[in-house]
Order: structure tokens, then C-alpha cells, then sequence
């Protein structure tokens, strides 16, 4: 099909059927975007370049109603429309200078978004029309109108019943994240109504709220909900931008995953879709985080459409690059990059953030590729104007922020540990480390412990606490975890560039056979590194954080890159649940919540750290030679529960138990000599990753009684005994 011919309707809009164009009332310059008030919508849209703007009106019909917006203060372009009301579709044009050459791209012929839209209808449909220059020539400007073509604003009703919904503010040592793509999580949900399936509606079934009430886990992140465009170059291929990656409405809940949407709303619906489903998490107990994408647009580089920003002030909104202003300095592989050193820009992203505070009432955000949200001035810097705001504003600096810490192809683009100290982070060294560990790669026993125990190196000397590490082994970005040890490379032919894109250092292993097996060796080992890394990650210091679907078993069958893929490669299957693995995550995610050594709010890092006691298989303190031994994979950790503990919001200890960790990273059974750590307690096996269905560790049943008693760690697992502050025995029993 030829790329013009490619249509997704938006409404039935007849092209060329404009009313005369009116002027509107005197309106107001704030708040930006359309207000309902007075019996009318005050329209406000920041344009600094344009020389006027229009607002357009559009009724069921696709006719189009034209009002210039009368006066221009503080950068917008403001005015009221009476007898209009929530419900109204709308867009703007903008007249103005046209001169890439100055990155001037004013076309009165696109109709543009609004940056403030809080829904957003349609679809675009590629074409001609829906670029700012003319396909002949490329500093011209093109004379096609995209109205028809592209999506319309929605004007809405912030209307909404919240009862006595209030932000949960959990501490950060007690989340634990839960990764969830909003459609794919309930597209084959046996349990979740069909017509709720892959809906804000579906997440807030009771199906689903049961599940991830069972599993323990704190805090839903979700990936981007923002209103985003499928790439033009995937819809050529039948594909789509699955992920979301590529937004156009920082205000707008994604339509597409709302079920009032498919059942015939066109009047912004999705809004109180998204609040109820809000609301239900919270009744769960569950906070709400979303995956926001403020580096950059779904316009991309020069030869992008023009949907909104570009449109309207391009020097604004994006980055340019220095001495040639018709491109774009591109620091995210998309095409271009925010202008997080511009006013008009920063407003944007910290009125949205706001807006899904105190009006959507989400919790927190994890902000993809942070990196270039610091580039004020170019390079990554912590004084960044961003950062600031950020800092002082009253209500985003009480959010959860987390950034994922690096951006692309610049010098300083990994900036893992680099974040001012209200940020979490994605700690990226923590995956590596730990994915090489548990394929017995010899990163030594120091790097182990220090991501263990918080990755001190990363956070300590700016006076973070270990919570500022959030420690990931998979993510949605890579192998889920039955993958990660199921292949050894990437299996991405079905996203149409013949393998070629997603990441080829993956750190995993096939654990003998690449792919679906039926041998039950290798299957053993699968299962046996799979709970490995979920036990240590649960017990880490820092804040976990899982992919949705791991516990159940979710492959992708090995495509590391599963953007693109709508459909059940990407999407959970719960018919095919591993229920073992599910209790064994269940069960592990229970023992840290009931834990408070497990969830410590300070550092207890480093070889010479009084209350980490770290010791070698033979029961004895590490010391530096063993340290710095290449070979060693194996290692003691003693958790102290009574030495130095956090105190709790009354103020007293947080007394716990003891707990010895016993990790073997050999691809052989090892013999552990219980340490001399506490005399006198009774120690009780509670995991064993290798088989976790075992009563007591090998050799002698029932509890380690005294000091120089042996277990055995089976092959590349963890072994964790408990010992109870109250069951301490007396040596000579």
C-alpha cells in the first residue's frame, strides 16, 4: 500500500468545510490550554514566534469553525469561546515565519495539538499532509492541509468523585515496583471481561488487583500512558510502537487503552477511566508510578510531521543544533531531544507532572532517559534548571522520581550514581553485576557485595541512602527473565530488521540449550538461576523492582526488543503460569516485607561495616586477600537484626531477627561452615533457591543449632537461614 494511502479516521472531517473565521473574546493567558468557565473554554497556547494564532472548532460533521485568539501576553496566545463546552474537539494553526534554515516552521495549513490537551481522539494518518514542507521541496512550505489527518483535542471535565483517596507515600524501603505494560498485562486474562481487556478498566478489575495483592508488591509502574503515535516506518510494516515511547500529549491518557473509548466515547472518557482505575490501586494499597518520556517527541527529526510542538514553536520546544538550526541535537536515537534549557519547555513538563499529581493522582514517575533533562546547557549537570524546579517545587519533590540515568551517544550519557539526592535510580551496574554472577563470570566477591548491600559506591558519598539504588535484574527493555536464561543471544526476526536492533550484550546464558527444551536438566537449571536472582534481588538493600510477568514464567522467545510487538509475544499469557516459581516469589517477597533487616533505611556497606558481617565458606571473616581473589564465588552475608536496627514512626527499634545469606555462584554443590556471628542461636534454613521445596538444607535436618555446623549450598543458588532473636539456645545444648 503506498504510504499515502495509510488512514486511521479521526472522525468523519470533510476537508475545505471552514466557517468563517471569527474572533474570539478577550480570554485569559493562564492556565495554558482549554478551560472550561463562564458558560464557554478559555483557549491559551505559548508561541512566541507567531505572529497570530486560531483556535478551530470541530462538530461531529468534521466542519471546522475558526476563532482568532485576540491578544498575546506572556508568550500565549489567549481567548474565550463562548457557548462551547467539555467534549469540544478542537486544535490550533499558527501563522508565522516559515525558514528551517532558522528553525522557524510556522504553517497555518497543519492543524496542531495542543500541548495541553487532557484527551486527545484520532489517530494520525501518514501522508503528505502531515509534514510542514512540501514534498518538492523541502524549505518550502507545504500548502496541504492536515486537518482529517491528524488528532483532535478534547476539551474535558476535571470532574470526578475521589472519595477519600489520598497519595499512599510509602517509604522507599518498603516498595517494591511492579513493571506492567497497561495493555498487555490484561490482554489475555481469562478472568478480566473481554471487553475490558487491555484497558484502565481491565488493571482495575479485581482479577488483577488480587494477583498483585497476593504477589506483595507495593507500587505499579507503569510503561508510558501518555497519548502517543505509532512510528510511520513500523505502521509500513504492520507493526506498531507497542512500548509508547513516542508521545504527543504529556496531559492525555493513551486512548486506545481505555474501554469507555472502544465502546464508542469520543468525549474524552479515558480521563475518568484512568482516575477510577487510580483510585482502585489505592484502595489495594498499591501506589501508581509512570513511565514518562520528557526527552523527546513523537515528531522526531527534520523530516518528521508537524502534530504540535514543532508547529508551534520549534525553537522552544526542541534542542537544535548549534550553528544549524534546521537540525535537531538529538541525544535520545529518536530524532530529537526536548529543550530542557528553554522556559517554554520546562513549564510544560513541570505543569504535567503536577497535573498527574493533584488531578490523576499518580504517585511518582520514572522518567526515561533522564540524562538529557540535565542538559540545560549541553552537558549533564547537576545544577541543571530542571533539577531545581524539580527540587523546589512543593508538590513534584514530594513524588516518587526515578530516573533511568543515562541517554545516548554522548560522553557523559551514563550517569548512573550521578542524580541530585531527592532522585532514585535505575541502577544499571546493579543488573550487569548480577546477571554475570548467577552465569559464574568472575566479577569478584567485592563487586557482589557492594551492589548487595546498596551500592555505597554509587550513592553513599553524597549522603543518599541505599534506597537511592533501585535494583533491576530485567526490565521491559531486554530478555524477561525466562529468557535471560534461555538464550544466549536475541531472537528479534519478528521485528522486521532481519535481528539486527536490540541489544547484543545481553549477559545471559541458555543454561545448555538455546530456546524451548525438553530436557530436564537444563530445565532445572533454568528454574534453579532463575530463583537465584529473584532471591537476590529481594534481599538487596535498595528498592526492588520486578518485570510483571516473571513471576508467572513470561518469555518472549528470546526477543530482547519486543517494542514493536502488539500481540502475544509481548502480552502475559496466564495459561501458561510456572505456579512454583509464582509461590516461591510470593514467598520471598514476604519474608523481606515482614523484615525490617531486609529493608534498611541506611548503609551497612563495605568489608569493614560492623553490622554486615561477611565470611567465607569456611566460616571465617572475609579478609583482603580473599576479597581480592579472581577465582572466589562464594560468600557468607550476616544480616545483624538487633545491632544498631532503623527505628520505626513511634521511634522505637525495628529489632529483628538474624539471618545468614549463603550464596553460591559454583556450578558445584559447596559446604558452608555456620560462622561465629551469634553464639547460641538456633539457625533454620527459610530459601533454598536450589530446591526450594526442601524441608532443611543438607546434610543435618531441622535447625543449625551452634556455631561450626555444616550445610550445603546446592550449584549456583542461595541458602537462607533464619535465626529468631527469641529461639537462641545454650552452647551445650
Amino acid at each position: 500500500m503506498p504510504l499515502c494511502q495509510i488512514r486511521v479516521n479521526c472522525g468523519p472531517v470533510v476537508l475545505g468545510s471552514v466557517g468563517q473565521v471569527e474572533d474570539a473574546l478577550p480570554g485569559r493567558p493562564s492556565p495554558l490550554g482549554a478551560t472550561p468557565r463562564d458558560g464557554g473554554i478559555n483557549f491559551a497556547v505559548a508561541s512566541s514566534v507567531a505572529e497570530s494564532a486560531e483556535v478551530c472548532l470541530f462538530d461531529e460533521a468534521g466542519r471546522e469553525n475558526r476563532f482568532r485568539l485576540p491578544d498575546y501576553d506572556g508568550g500565549a496566545w489567549h481567548g474565550f469561546v463562548p457557548g462551547t463546552g467539555p467534549g469540544q474537539a478542537y486544535g490550533f494553526r499558527v501563522r508565522g515565519p516559515y525558514d528551517t534554515a532558522r528553525g522557524l516552521r510556522c504553517n497555518p495549513a497543519k492543524l496542531l495539538l495542543d500541548p495541553y490537551a487532557r484527551a486527545i481522539r484520532g489517530e494520525v494518518s501518514f501522508g503528505p499532509e502531515v509534514y510542514d514542507y512540501s514534498w518538492d521541496d523541502h524549505d518550502a512550505p507545504s500548502t496541504l492541509d492536515s486537518a482529517g489527518h491528524v488528532p483532535l483535542s478534547l476539551v474535558t471535565d476535571a470532574a470526578f468523585d475521589w472519595g477519600s483517596d489520598a497519595p499512599l507515600r510509602r517509604d522507599f524501603a518498603d516498595t517494591i515496583i511492579y513493571e506492567v505494560h497497561a495493555k498487555g498485562f490484561t490482554m489475555r486474562h481469562p478472568d478480566v471481561p473481554e471487553a475490558l481487556r487491555g484497558t484502565y478498566a481491565g488493571l482495575a478489575h479485581e482479577a488483577v488487583l488480587s494477583h498483585l495483592t497476593g504477589l506483595g508488591v507495593t507500587a505499579v509502574e507503569l510503561l508510558p500512558v501518555h497519548q502517543y503515535v505509532p512510528d510511520e516506518f513500523l505502521l509500513q510494516r504492520g507493526l506498531t510502537n507497542y512500548w509508547g515511547y513516542n508521545t504527543i500529549g504529556y496531559f492525555a491518557p493513551h486512548a486506545a487503552y481505555s474501554a469507555a473509548v472502544h465502546a464508542g466515547d469520543r468525549g474524552g472518557g479515558q480521563v475518568n477511566e484512568f482516575k477510577a482505575m487510580v483510585r482502585a490501586m489505592h484502595q489495594a494499597g498499591l501506589e501508581v508510578i509512570l513511565d514518562v518520556v520528557f526527552n523527546h517527541t513523537a515528531e522526531g527529526g527534520e523530516g518528521g510531521p508537524s502534530l504540535c510542538f514543532r508547529g508551534l514553536d520549534n525553537t522552544a520546544y526542541y534542542r537544535l543544533s548549534p550553528g544549524r538550526p534546521d537540525q535537531y541535537y538529538d541525544t535520545t536515537g529518536t530524532g530529537n531531544s526536548l529543550n530542557a534549557g528553554n522556559p517554554v519547555a520546562l513549564r510544560l513538563i513541570m505543569d504535567s507532572l503536577r497535573y498527574w499529581l493533584t488531578e490523576m493522582h499518580v504517585d511518582g514517575f520514572r522518567f526515561d532517559l533522564a540524562t538529557t533533562l540535565a542538559r540545560q546547557d549541553g552537558g549533564f549537570s547537576r545544577l541543571s534548571a530542571f533539577f531545581d524546579l524539580v527540587a523546589q517545587d512543593p508538590v513534584v519533590s514530594q513524588a516518587k522520581l526515578i530516573a533511568e540515568p543515562w541517554d545516548v551517544g554522548q560522553m557523559d550519557s551514563y550517569a548512573v550514581g550521578e542524580f541530585p539526592a531527592l532522585w532514585r535510580e535505575w541502577n544499571g551496574k546493579y543488573r550487569d553485576s548480577m546477571r554475570d554472577f548467577w552465569r559464574s563470570q568472575k566479577i569478584g566477591l567485592g563487586e557482589f557485595a557492594t551492589r548487595f548491600a546498596g551500592s555505597y559506591d554509587l550513592y553513599g558519598d553524597d549522603r543518599r541512602r541505599p534506597t537511592a539504588s533501585v535494583n533491576l535484574i530485567t526490565v521491559h527493555d531486554g530478555f524477561t527473565l525466562r529468557d535471560l536464561v534461555s538464550y544466549d543471544a536475541k531472537h528479534n526476526e519478528a521485528n522486521g530488521e532481519d535481528n539486527r536492533d536490540g541489544a547484543n550484550d545481553n549477559r545471559s546464558w541458555n543454561s545448555g540449550v538455546e530456546g524451548p527444551t525438553d530436557d530436564p536438566d537444563v530445565l532445572a537449571l533454568r528454574a534453579q538461576r532463575s530463583r537465584a536472582m529473584l532471591c537476590t534481588l529481594l534481599l538487596s538493600l535498595g528498592v526492588p523492582m520486578l518485570l510483571g510477568g516473571d513471576e508467572l514464567g513470561r518469555t518472549q522467545v528470546g526477543n530482547n526488543n519486543a517494542y514493536c510487538q502488539d500481540n502475544e509475544i509481548s502480552w502475559v499469557d496466564w495459561s501458561a503460569v510456572d505456579t512454583g516459581l509464582l509461590d516461591f516469589v510470593r514467598g520471598l517477597v514476604a519474608l523481606r516485607q515482614a523484615h525490617p533487616v531486609l529493608r534498611r533505611h541506611r548503609y551497612l556497606t563495605g568489608v569493614e561495616a560492623a553490622e554486615l558481617g561477611w565470611f567465607t565458606p569456611a566460616g571465617t571473616p572475609m579478609n583482603e586477600d580473599c576479597w581480592n581473589d579472581p577465582e572466589a564465588l562464594a560468600l557468607g552475608v550476616y544480616l545483624d537484626g538487633s545491632d544498631a536496627p532503623d527505628t520505626g514512626p513511634d521511634g522505637q527499634p525495628l529489632l529483628d531477627d538474624d539471618f545468614l545469606v549463603l550464596v553460591n555462584g559454583w556450578w558445584e554443590p559447596l559446604e558452608f561452615t555456620i560462622p561465629d556471628c551469634r553464639p547460641g542461636l538456633a539457625w533454620r534454613a527459610v530459601i533454598d533457591t536450589f530446591d526450594p521445596a526442601a524441608p532443611a538444607p543438607a546434610p543435618a535436618p531441622g535447625p543449625v543449632r551452634r556455631v561450626g555446623d555444616r550445610v550445603t549450598a546446592g550449584p549456583r543458588s542461595v541458602l537462607v537461614l533464619r535465626g529468631p532473636r527469641d529461639a537462641r539456645v545454650p552452647e551445650s545444648s
